[in-house]
């Protein structure tokens, strides 16, 4: 049996392969388009060369989704190398330029000599949709933190005042934005009218927020510079944050209503403090397959909440965080841990006791994400939800 290893330097718009045999030797080494015509001719090509074929790819999604769908759906086996790894790895080889050819050659190679690389698998619509709505999610949330930041620094150049007093996490003051934005304009109004002008736009203990704006508009009277420009700079700023945050809840409830979908949700939505959002974001960052991994300790290294090892000489014991890990997963880890805390008293219990040996917050909190790593993994693995009070185990 003839066996051959291949790597693919994936691109947007051409990838390059590159084949070897069981002795490091190029079989074939070729620039291709990312469309589906040359990408079956390159895989009819390097399928040829020999009885079995492992292939080795730098990107699990985007530019290279293309070819991995193929190759799963010829049964080819794919496995995923970072870029990171890949640039570690290529200042062990000759040379020190770098190029497609020898970026796809050290893939291949890595494939033939490496045997704890993740294998690609097809994931099931679920988590694609899932993996697209939770990427969407987070750009918005980041989009509206940077318009939110836009308008606070617009209106404390024209109403410092009125800025300090509202909190901008809520719709009222937004949409008093859209109306109000100077002083003058605040005070020519005045309190009844604007109480009833919010009141009308459906907005939440409107005498409150407008009594709030009445209070700041009567201890400014002098106008800045630029104020009529800004103030319609907050006015269109405020009316993109109501705009985002419409837009998250809608996708709140189609995260929600695909999760529920997933086999898993009961289960992991019953751990305190992962609920629907972070839920979600768990299995977009893992696929929901947790037999990749193949233990509790390796899902908790690719979430970032396990300390390395850094030992030298005489020196023993000594952790540190790790540099390479899933920010996404690390996030999810880290919030619920949070929440549950406030929510659940075995976590509340471990915390403080973290705390007392010595532990900074942060230091508490990831051993307790730590911890609770290995709780979700056995729920996973054993199909049931959480219980504050473990079962007895079974008596043979």
């Amino acid at each position: 049996m003839i066996a051959i290893w291949a790597g693919i330097d994936a691109g947007k718009t051409h990838h390059h392969c590159v084949a070897i045999d069981e002795s490091g030797h190029r079989l074939l080494s070729r620039r291709v388009a990312n469309d589906e015509p040359e990408l079956l001719e390159l895989l009819a090509d390097v399928l040829a060369l020999g009885d079995e074929v492992a292939w080795g790819i730098d990107q699990a999604d985007g530019g290279a989704a293309l070819i991995i769908a193929l190759l799963l759906h010829h049964d080819q086996p794919v496995h995923y190398l970072s870029g990171l790894a890949i640039h570690r790895a290529s200042e062990s080889y000759r040379g020190e330029g770098k190029t497609d050819a020898k970026d796809a050659a050290v893939i291949a190679d890595q494939v033939r000599v490496r045997r704890d690389l993740h294998p690609v698998r097809t994931s099931d619509d679920k988590i694609t949709d899932l993996k697209l709505l939770t990427g969407r999610r987070t750009d918005l949330v980041a989009d509206r933190t940077r318009t939110v930041n836009r308008l606070r620094a617009h209106l404390t150049g024209i109403f410092p005042g009125l800025e300090r007093a509202l909190d901008f996490t809520n719709t009222g003051p937004l949409t008093l934005l859209t109306g109000y934005q100077t002083p003058a304009a605040l005070r020519r109004l005045g309190g009844k009218r604007l109480t009833t002008w919010l009141r009308n736009r459906k907005v939440l203990r409107a005498n409150q927020l407008a009594g709030t704006a009445l209070l700041a508009a009567e201890r400014q009277h002098t106008s800045l510079p630029g104020e009529k420009l800004t103030a319609e700079l907050v006015r269109t700023l405020a009316t993109e944050v109501i705009s985002l945050t419409q837009q998250i809840a809608e996708l709140d409830k189609a995260i929600e209503a695909r999760f529920r979908e997933h086999h898993t949700f009961d289960v992991v939505t019953s751990v305190p403090g992962l609920g629907v959002i972070l839920g979600a974001e768990f299995l977009a960052a893992t696929g929901g397959d947790m037999t990749v991994f193949g233990t509790a300790d390796r899902l908790a290294g690719f979430g970032g909440v396990a300390p390395v090892p850094r030992d030298s000489g005489k020196i023993s014991g000594n952790l540190r965080r790790p540099r390479c890990y899933n920010r996404r997963l690390q996030r999810v880890f880290y919030i619920s841990a949070l929440f549950s805390i406030r929510y659940c008293e075995n976590s509340r219990r471990f915390y403080d006791r973290k705390r007392a040996e010595g532990k900074r917050h942060i230091q508490a909190v990831l051993a307790l994400a730590r911890r609770r790593v290995n709780v979700l993994w056995a729920l996973l693995r054993d199909g049931r939800c959480y219980e504050p009070t473990p079962p007895p185990p079974l008596v043979a």
